[in-house]
């Protein structure tokens, strides 16, 4: 397929229900192609809005027909710019929105275009909830099948995990469902293989008992506190139950009422902290993070899941430029923690930051076979996060990539795809493995032969 950027949409429209724009729609156009990661500031031929199945399927024989390439946005949070297309056709998932709720089955059915506030929203009207994103405005799909990871993981493992079935529209325009009993091999696919094998148009997801109410916040220390505070936090979270989740956020602490004037403006380290236990049980089970050095703002106590969901969202604005990296750690040594505050440091812009986090509990239960994504083992992961607005690209991606190289050591193989602007195909076989991404490509040769989703990152058919 090439890059077309005139196309004659009269077969699209006579078999699409949902909305059509193209350039000369002007500002309903910008924003329809306007993606979270403004490094990509890209101009597709046109843009589908999709509504329903049959709008799928008319988009994908459409752009087949016509020989162009196909890019597909649900949340449109890809750091790697999936979600966008120069030329071609941009197929909008978005107002496909439909949640229903199941609280006595404990599962919930979802369209792709819902993000995870209105998913936890939803469910939290039950008191249920599943592993979702750490920015409410990430969306569902894409996050699910990438693999998924967020503070309930430890508890009830990845999003990935959590998903019961899907059905698809694959590349020739059926609809099939895949599940544990229907296309099973279809469905470990989908836990964690990405967009590679067809639009997923519904998820059906396992909830579990979560909130409303939970204990959580944050802690914000000054930076000079941050190898003392990694320390003692490593040594609290390698003996924590899994009712415990949380990490370490190395940022510039914000020009907000709650930060003192000092720290304004500075390099600080956030402890986020959340208890998915009995709430009775909170005081107790934390107490030894008290025992920390004092933090300057102290945030922490009751609160709702979906606002603790939402802590990160007023850092990470959509229309900054990033590039992110990130990896599984096989151990946090002193000499570890050490590189990665040097690391935190350097940092190239105010909007830059980097999580340290405990991994395991319930991830590390799913067997490695279980699913394409593996790693499961690693006690901990880390993200870069490259984010800025002025400046260099090259100054800002050469921190992300220096971080990689500093850590590089204490690195294993098998972090999810999901947290990387730059992905290429050793990237992709080293976090599948050869033997799974056999597996993954046997998938891709019966439901993609031709590559047609190929916007991601993608399992190359075998011929």
């Amino acid at each position: 397929m090439t890059d077309t950027p005139d196309l004659d949409l009269a077969a699209l429209r006579a078999g699409f229900a949902g909305e059509i724009l193209t350039a000369g729609d002007r500002e309903r156009y910008d924003e329809a192609r306007a993606v979270f990661n403004a490094m990509f500031d890209r101009r597709p031929a046109a843009i589908a809005k999709a509504t329903c199945d049959d709008d799928v399927i008319a988009a994908i024989l459409f752009a087949r027909s016509a020989r162009v390439p196909m890019a597909i946005r649900a949340g449109g949070h890809s750091v790697a710019g999936y979600s966008s297309s120069e030329g071609g056709l941009l197929l909008d998932l978005r107002p496909m929105k439909s949640i229903e709720v199941n609280p006595a089955g404990r599962t919930v059915r979802c369209g792709p275009g819902v993000t995870w506030g209105e998913l936890d929203a939803a469910t939290q009207r039950h008191g249920l909830a599943t592993t979702g994103g750490r920015m409410t405005t990430t969306g569902v799909a894409g996050f699910v099948l990438g693999s998924g990871s967020g503070w309930l993981e430890r508890m009830h493992g990845l999003a990935c995990d959590n998903l019961v079935s899907a059905r698809v529209v694959t590349a020739d325009g059926r609809v099939v469902t895949a599940g544990e009993t229907e296309n099973a091999e279809l469905l470990w696919g989908l836990r964690g293989g990405g967009g590679n094998f067809g639009v997923v148009t519904e998820f059906e997801l396992r909830l579990h008992p979560v909130g409303p109410t939970v204990y959580g916040g944050l802690r914000l220390h000054p930076r000079e506190q941050a190898v003392t505070l990694a320390r003692r936090f490593r040594d609290f979270a390698t003996s924590a139950p899994r009712q415990f989740a949380g990490g370490l956020i190395f940022m510039t602490a914000p020009a907000a009422p709650f930060v003192p004037t000092q720290l304004q403006g500075r390099p600080a380290v956030a402890l986020l902290e959340a208890w998915f236990g009995d709430l009775a049980e909170a005081e107790v089970a934390l107490a030894p993070l008290r025992e920390f050095p004092t933090p300057a703002v102290d945030l922490t106590g009751p609160l709702p899941y979906a606002r603790l969901q939402a802590l990160t969202d007023a850092a990470n604005p959509a229309g900054r430029r990033n590039y992110w990296h990130s990896d599984l750690l096989a151990e946090l040594a002193d000499d570890t923690i050490d590189a990665f505050v040097e690391r935190a440091d350097l940092a190239a812009s105010p909007f830059s930051s980097m999580i340290l986090a405990r991994y395991g509990g319930a991830v590390a239960d799913v067997p490695e076979d279980a699913t394409p994504l593996g790693g499961r083992a690693a006690p901990w992961f880390y993200h870069c996060y490259g984010t800025w607005t002025e400046g260099e690209d090259a100054t800002h991606i050469a921190w992300v990539k220096g971080t990689d190289a500093a850590l590089r050591p204490w690195t294993t193989a098998g972090m999810a795809l999901n947290f990387f602007t730059a992905v290429d195909q050793d990237r992709v076989l080293s976090a599948f493995g050869p033997k799974k991404y056999a597996r993954l490509q046997a998938l891709k040769d019966r439901y993609d032969p031709d590559n047609v989703f190929d916007r991601n990152q993608n399992i190359r058919p075998s011929r």
